[in-house]
Formats: structure tokens, sequence, C-alpha cells
């Protein structure tokens, strides 16, 4: 039954040096990006969104967008890159507002944008939050949801959603790892939710999956980051496995991945995981998140 799942990745870094065979700044192997995307389409990838995080990587993540129909891009400003905006707050939002504007076919969402309290030392609460609500009002104004962080941040990150309700054309939580109280205010504002590996590290994370009702659930790898690792407590429920080499041993062409390097054929493992410990078919859980995420990205 596996080769008849479908699948959409709702969060795929695929700027990433990594795919270039770049590890910090040191150049490891050859490009292989093709080789991951071919590895994602032959296993049931149907579509991916290239995660936009600053101005220039919305405009990179366009750029790759357009080399195959199957993959899309947001374009926003994520929490910890909100300093872009200081200097020039009106010229930064028009900026983005044109790469929007002259790439409408492929822009599927405002964002990354949100909060993240973890990281203060790269952007200060007080201008996340500011930027954080300056990028709202272009949900409204194009039609397109929102793509969510949150980390640590939920109680503000819910009091802006409710304050700027109007402005908001529905939107997920992406990589969501909280706890139930911060599940329930976020779903009561009518978002979905965004799985994946870091999403799944703990055993108070795999009981708060369990609570988050199925038609708003959703699905990802945020490659090359939050893999599945065997020290997580969901790893037990992993059937499908690939073979993965360290990146000084890595051929492109030997059909292996890079260990510690996450990539969007993985997102086969947090659908077992989330199927396993909700128990639910996993056949009728995948087409249930395929059509979520079809209806809040893909139906406008």
């Amino acid at each position: 039954m596996a080769s008849i799942r479908k699948y959409i990745d709702i969060g795929a870094n695929l700027t990433d040096e990594m795919y270039q065979g770049v590890y910090h700044t040191s150049k490891k192997h050859e490009p292989d990006l093709d080789r991951v995307l071919e590895r994602s389409w032959a296993n049931g990838m149907c579509k991916m969104i290239i995660t936009g995080g600053s101005l220039i990587d919305s405009k990179k993540a366009i750029d790759l967008s357009y080399t195959d129909s199957r993959l899309y891009a947001t374009v926003g400003c994520h929490p910890t890159r909100c300093n872009e905006f200081v200097e020039n707050p009106e010229t930064y939002l028009n900026d983005l507002r044109d790469v929007i504007t002259n790439h409408r076919e492929k822009v599927v969402a405002i964002g990354e944008c949100g909060l993240d309290y973890e990281r203060l030392h790269f952007c200060e609460k007080d201008i996340q939050l500011k930027y954080f609500e300056y990028q709202l009002k272009l949900s409204r104004e194009f039609n397109l949801p929102i793509f969510l962080h949150c980390r640590a941040a939920a109680d503000d990150l819910v009091d802006v959603l409710k304050r700027n309700k109007d402005d908001i054309v529905g939107g997920v939580v992406h990589s969501f790892d909280g706890p139930q109280d911060a599940l329930e205010k976020i779903l009561e504002l009518g978002m979905y939710i965004g799985i994946n590996g870091c999403s799944l590290r703990t055993k108070e994370n795999l009981e708060v999956v369990t609570k988050i009702p199925q038609d708003r659930l959703m699905i990802e790898t945020d490659c090359p980051w939050c893999e599945v690792k065997p020290t997580h407590p969901g790893y037990t429920h992993v059937v499908t496995k690939f073979t993965a080499v360290k990146k000084e041993k890595y051929s492109i062409d030997s059909g292996n991945q890079v260990k510690g390097r996450n990539e969007p054929v993985n997102i086969v493992q947090v659908l077992e995981i989330l199927a396993a410990v909700r128990k639910e078919n996993i056949d009728e859980l995948a087409e249930a998140i395929f059509n979520n995420t079809n209806t809040l990205f893909f139906s406008k």
C-alpha cells in the first residue's frame, strides 16, 4: 500500500548549502539536490514547499521552485532574522510584496514568520513581536495562509494572531513541539499543526500529537534539519529506513543518504510514527493529511 501514498512536504529548506555539498563552509561532496529530489518523487512526494526565511532566502526559494512544477515557496521573514526589517521596515515589506506579486503562481504562503524565544541572541523579543505582526497584513492582502514558527512563545503568538485575526487567511504552525495547552490555544484559532522529527523528540511530544484532530494535521521534514533520530522515543515505530553514510564518504550516485542530513523522502518516517502513536490506519491518515495540505495551500 505504501506505493500509493501521496505526500506534500510543507517545510523543505532546499536552498540550504548542505544540498550543494557544503557543511559549515567546507565542501564535502558534489551538489546532489537533483538526486535528493529524485528520491522523494520516486517515493510518493507530489509537491514540496520551499521555506523562505528572509527576503534573500525567499528569492532563492522562488528561483529554485521554477526548476520543477511540483516545487513552491513561502515568502517572509523568520523571527530570528527580523533585525533585517529595522533599518527601513516599509521598504523591506514592500520588497516582500514585490516578490509575491511577481511570482504569484509559485508563492503559497506568507512566512516563515512567528516568534522564537529560544534564540533571542539572534533577535530580541520586542523586534520579533513588532515585525511578526507587521508581516501579517500580507496574508489578507494576497489571500495567502501564514507559515508560522513558534518556539517557547505560544502565548504571545496566540495573542498576536487573535489581535490580527481579520488580517489572516488561515495558516499552520509548523514544526510544532509545544505542550498540550499550547496546542489547544492554537487549534482554537483554526490553525493547522505541522509535525516533523523535531515534533517527536520526547514522550510528551508523542502524547501531544495524539490530541491533534486529523483534519488539522500536516507533516513535513524541515530538511536538512529535524530528522527522526534513533534516540527519539518514536523511532521504534519507524518501518522505512534508508542507508546513510558520513558526508566524507558520500557519493552522489550511490543512492545513499548523508548521515545527519535530513531529506524530503524521510517524510514517510514522520507518518509512520504518527499512525502508530495515534493508532490510526496509515493509508487513511496519509490521505487525510494530503487533503488538509491541499486545502490550505493549493485550493485558492
